[in-house]
C-alpha cells in the first residue's frame, strides 16, 4: 500500500525512499538529511514514520523552502529547513555542531512545483521567459546561456547533458537566430530546436526540445558538478548504520550516482590477496540490486515518476568514499 501525502504533491517513489531509510531512522535521536527538500513529502512522510527523528531539509530554491516550511511546521524544532546547495552540507552540519547524521535522501532533477510554475522557464511545453533558475538569487540564467555561449559550447552542453544527436545543428540554429534579434522565451526557443531536428527524428521520442531543456537546466544550476561532490560528502557525513537513498531521473545522473556507490562497495585491496587488509574493506553495502524503478501501480498514480532510477547503501565501516575515489 502507498503511504499517503498531500495529493496536490506526490512525491516519488515514497515508499522506497522511506523503506530504505527505516533502520537508520529508527536510531534514537537519528538526525536525517533531505537534501532535495521541495515540497516537502519526502520528509513530512519520515517525520510522521519516525517521531524522535530530527530532520533539516536542504534547498537552493527560496519558494520551495517558504512552502514546505507551511507544510512542515507542526513538526516544530524536529524540522529545520536550510537555503543550501547539497554539496554544502558538511557546512550545514558543522554550524549545527553535527558529527554524523543517520540518513540522507537526494531526490535530483527539477521539481514539479517548478515545473508548474510557467514563470520559471522550466518547461517546454509553456512560454515564459527564458530562466531555469532553481535559485532565483543566482546570477547565471538560461537567457544568459542561449544568447551569449559560443556554438562550440552550446554544442558540448547539449551533446554531453541533454545526449542530444543533432547538438551541433541545434547550436548553430540558435547562434544565427540570435544574430538577428536576441532569443528570450521557451516557446521561441522550443520551436527553434524543433524545426532544427530532422522531421524522421521528430516523430518518436517526445518532444524534441525536452533534451535541450534538460541541457540548459543542467547548465544553469550546475548540477552535475554539484552532485559530483555532494554524494560522497554525504555518504562520508553517515554513521556507520547509516543509510542514503537516492532518486535520479536521467542516465548522466544515475551513472555518478552508482560510481560513487559502487566505489564504497567495493573492496581497496589488490586482487589475489588471501586477506584483505585492514582498511581496505569496503564501507558501504548496497541496498538495492542494480537500479530500482517504480511499480506500475506508482506510475498509474503519478506519471511524473516515469523515467525514477532509485538507488539506496547503507554504511557498514569508517572510512571516506572521497578518498578512495581520488586515490
Amino acid at each position: 500500500m502507498l503511504l499517503r501525502v498531500n495529493e496536490l504533491h506526490i512525491p516519488v517513489m515514497l515508499n522506497e525512499c522511506v523503506e530504505a531509510l527505516d533502520a537508520a531512522a529508527a536510531i534514537e535521536d537519528a538526525v536525517l538529511v533531505d537534501c532535495t527538500l521541495g515540497l516537502g513529502g519526502h520528509s513530512e512522510a519520515l517525520l510522521t514514520r519516525y517521531p524522535k527523528a530530527r530532520l533539516l531539509g536542504l534547498d537552493r530554491d527560496p519558494e520551495a523552502l517558504a512552502r514546505s516550511s507551511a507544510r512542515l511546521a507542526s513538526f516544530g524544532e524536529r524540522f529545520e529547513a536550510v537555503h543550501a546547495v547539497y554539496d554544502e552540507l558538511p557546512d550545514v552540519l558543522a554550524e549545527r555542531g553535527i558529527k554524523r547524521i543517520h540518513g540522507v535522501l537526494f531526490d535530483l532533477g527539477v521539481s514539479s512545483m517548478q515545473l508548474d510554475m510557467r514563470e520559471r522557464g522550466f518547461a517546454y511545453a509553456y512560454d515564459a521567459p527564458l530562466d531555469m533558475r532553481m535559485d532565483q538569487t543566482a546570477p547565471l540564467t538560461a537567457y544568459e546561456v542561449v544568447n551569449t555561449y559560443s556554438a562550440a559550447d552550446l554544442a558540448r552542453i547539449l551533446r554531453d547533458y541533454g545526449e542530444e544527436r543533432f547538438a551541433k545543428r541545434v547550436a548553430q540554429a540558435i547562434v544565427a537566430r540570435r544574430t538577428r534579434e536576441p532569443i528570450e522565451r521557451t516557446g521561441e526557443l522550443a520551436e527553434l530546436v524543433r524545426e532544427s531536428i530532422p522531421a524522421a527524428t521528430r516523430r518518436t521520442g517526445g518532444h524534441p526540445a525536452k533534451r535541450a531543456f534538460q541541457a540548459l537546466r543542467i547548465e544553469v544550476n550546475g548540477e552535475l558538478e554539484v552532485l559530483g561532490r555532494a554524494v560522497p560528502r554525504a555518504v562520508d557525513a553517515l554513521a556507520v548504520g547509516g543509510r542514503i537513498a537516492v532518486l535520479a531521473y536521467h542516465s548522466l545522473e544515475d551513472r555518478l550516482v552508482k560510481r560513487v556507490l559502487a566505489a564504497g562497495a567495493e573492496s581497496t585491496a589488490p586482487r589475489g590477496l588471501p586477506i584483505a587488509p585492514p582498511g581496505t574493506e569496503p564501507i558501504l553495502r548496497l541496498l538495492t540490486r542494480g537500479v530500482q524503478e517504480p511499480t506500475e501501480e506508482e506510475l498509474e498514480a503519478n506519471p511524473r515518476a516515469a523515467s525514477a532510477k532509485f538507488r539506496a547503501a547503507e554504511r557498514v565501516r569508517t572510512g571516506s568514499v572521497r578518498a578512495r575515489m581520488a586515490a
